[in-house]
């Protein structure tokens, strides 16, 4: 049975995933023989059904969360209490003064900015001629994975001298306007602001058809009302359309705030997190796997939770104030 607990060979693990689905059937099976029948009390289902979500909760998110919460108190070798060392280190050491910073402009920037050209668009596009091919266009990014769409964005951002052939089309079109071509990726905060770039052309597409959607539910005698009254233009876009979205726009802003938060693919991928660049998530990664420090690397992880668990919060009382309000 060694192969079962370490496959090496192609057979052997084709064996061991047709042998992990035949577990699975069998204890799902057993759940439905056990809850599916009417003589046993109602704690019995109920358990049934939630009891093995709860264990995998317990065990793969809860009890990891717990570790990591105590390893961010211990030293390197997580065997000495040394409090909360760490996370003064973090506070105020110059290079992860420079995560957190980077960390809080993409929050503040990727969010705005991917909302604001979501709106936009989808206001520019409802009901046009060409409304599902232009939607199509903005949402295709959305298809590509971060890895992928990092590839691409770091061939966009190549860099060659003046006087060579530029690979790189964001510099070709700089050469085109008679200026230098630029390293994005090497110049501290530039590097930042061309990252987020790319996560806000990544979610654009999610935001506009979130709010595409809502746009779409205003009632058209509110529209026809207003401009009966002469509201036209900019003014039914900041009086009419904002108020009605409202609950939409706070979702996407919440939504893109929490994945901008836990962003890992875009830094990894294009610079590792070199030149200034990096941001909790992949400082973690960093600290932890990279530099033997897991203890730094678990109060990275806290930190990032501390951090995101105000918009979840948030996020969930204006869901529950948007259902008091039907």
């Amino acid at each position: 049975m060694v192969w079962l607990m370490k496959p090496e060979s192609v057979p052997e693990k084709i064996l061991v995933m047709f042998f992990a689905i035949a577990l699975f059937a069998l204890v799902v099976g057993l759940v439905l023989a056990v809850v599916d029948r009417p003589k046993f009390p109602k704690w019995v289902p109920v358990t049934g059904y939630l009891g093995p979500a709860l264990v995998l909760i317990t065990f793969g998110l809860l009890w990891p969360g717990i570790l990591t919460i105590r390893n961010s108190f211990m030293d390197a070798n997580e065997t000495a209490f040394i409090g909360l060392d760490n996370y003064a280190r973090i506070f105020t050491d110059a290079q992860f003064l420079t995560v957190l910073r980077n960390t809080l402009l993409w929050v503040a920037l990727v969010p705005t900015v991917a909302t604001a050209v979501g709106l936009v668009y989808a206001i520019l596009v409802d009901r046009t001629r060409f409304e599902k091919v232009a939607k199509t266009l903005i949402f295709l990014p959305m298809a590509i994975s971060m890895v992928g769409a990092s590839i691409i964005w770091k061939f966009m951002y190549e860099y060659k001298p003046k006087e060579a052939d530029q690979m790189g089309l964001v510099n070709q079109v700089l050469v085109w306007l008679g200026l230098e071509p630029q390293q994005f990726l090497l110049v501290p905060v530039l590097n930042t602001l061309m990252l987020i770039v790319v996560m806000v052309w990544i979610q654009a597409g999610f935001a506009m058809t979130v709010l595409s959607a809502a746009i779409k539910a205003i009632p058209d005698e509110i529209i026809e009302a207003a401009k009966v009254d002469g509201v036209t233009g900019m003014r039914l876009f900041w009086w009419i359309t904002v108020p009605s979205v409202r609950p939409a726009i706070v979702v996407v802003l919440t939504t893109i705030a929490m994945g901008t938060l836990k962003a890992f693919d875009v830094v990894y991928v294009m610079t590792g997190g070199q030149f200034d660049s990096s941001v909790i998530a992949n400082e973690f990664y960093t600290q932890s796997f990279n530099r033997g420090q897991p203890n730094i690397g678990a109060a990275l992880a806290v930190i990032l939770f501390v951090f995101i668990l105000p918009i979840i919060v948030y996020n969930v009382r204006q869901m529950r104030i948007s259902e008091g309000e039907r």
